[in-house]
């Protein structure tokens, strides 16, 4: 049995038995059956549910004033900002313009996406350490790739944002707009004033959005965040049992890695996560067997499916919505 962690079992052959695999050989091997075909639907049946459980959150931040067709859009074009913007800004700025632009106030609209960020982040903080007690990082990380140590330095950043902003919103939210105010005056850092006020009136506006929540509309708000992001892991589950057999327990490791290849891609600087999505989708989900090459492939899917749909019906809708709006 080959040993792949040892370098000296793989000698240089010049004439050794080898080929080289292409992705229409590995299409070809495939036994397309009926378990197949009903994976593939499935995965495309959880990215409309994906974005179903979007339309309802942002309805229910609107208490209902934003229509099912105003809110498709808002969605589409929301993602298609994101599909374009580096990772970590997610759209965050145009997704405020659109929501102004469906005649929702610009403080409201403002207060609506730090409502959003601060719910997603919210569902990383709060499950990835559970998904670590349970699996541990042996079993989540591949051996000697160097992915570990940068996770947990983007996941300590992303819990310092969510707690700077929880901390602002709902146990001090007149100390840390003045704070902010008064740290724009210092020396060097006068330049930023201006936005620095303006942050901190957004921290302002949606302390007074959220402090006014009843309990119920939290539940609601936290249930559909939860269903969006399950929904989004579970397509990727759908491709990969769509090729290769996965077991309850396997199936249960792909949803956990897939905590690690989301916080890759909202940390890359590329717009969407290209290239570090793809790379880290390989790391990861390689040692579940399979050819590289069928995994290359099913990583194009993936991105096809969540990535570049987005860019096509985003294309589509804008120059409508523009013209609307």
């Amino acid at each position: 049995k080959v040993d792949l962690q040892n370098s000296k079992e793989f000698l240089p052959c010049m004439d050794g038995p080898y080929r080289q695999e292409k992705l229409s050989d590995v299409i070809m091997a495939i036994n397309w059956s009926k378990q197949s075909v009903f994976f593939l639907i499935s995965a495309l049946l959880f990215m409309a549910l994906r974005d179903l459980f979007y339309m309802l959150r942002i309805r229910l931040l609107t208490g209902g004033s934003l229509s099912w067709k105003s809110s498709f859009f808002t969605i589409m074009l929301w993602e298609f900002a994101s599909a374009l913007s580096p990772g970590v800004m997610s759209g965050a700025a145009v997704a405020m313009f659109i929501l102004h632009r469906e005649k929702v106030p610009l403080g409201k609209s403002t207060a609506m996406v730090m409502v959003t960020a601060m719910l997603d982040n919210f569902f990383f903080t709060l499950m990835i350490p559970l998904v670590f007690l349970i699996y541990g990082p042996i079993a989540l990380f591949p051996s000697n790739s160097g992915l570990e140590s940068v996770f947990w330095i983007g996941y300590s950043l992303f819990l310092m944002v969510f707690i700077f902003f929880f901390c602002a919103v709902f146990i001090f939210p007149n100390l840390v707009p003045a704070a902010l105010r008064a740290l724009s005056r210092l020396p060097y850092i006068r330049k930023w004033e201006a936005k620095a006020s303006q942050t901190a009136s957004d921290i302002r506006i949606a302390s007074i959005e959220m402090r006014s929540f009843s309990l119920l509309m939290w539940i609601k708000l936290i249930g559909t965040t939860f269903g969006s992001w399950v929904s989004r892991f579970l397509v990727i589950n759908c491709l990969l049992a769509a090729f290769i057999k996965l077991g309850y327990l396997e199936h249960l490791l792909v949803l956990s890695k897939q905590f690690i290849l989301w916080l890759f891609m909202r940390m890359s600087p590329t717009p969407g996560g290209s290239g570090v999505a793809e790379y880290v989708f390989g790391e990861l989900m390689g040692p579940l067997g399979g050819s590289i090459v069928l995994m290359l492939g099913l990583a194009f899917i993936w991105r096809a499916l969540s990535y570049y749909s987005y860019l096509i019906i985003g294309s589509f809708i804008l120059p409508r919505w523009l013209k609307k709006r």
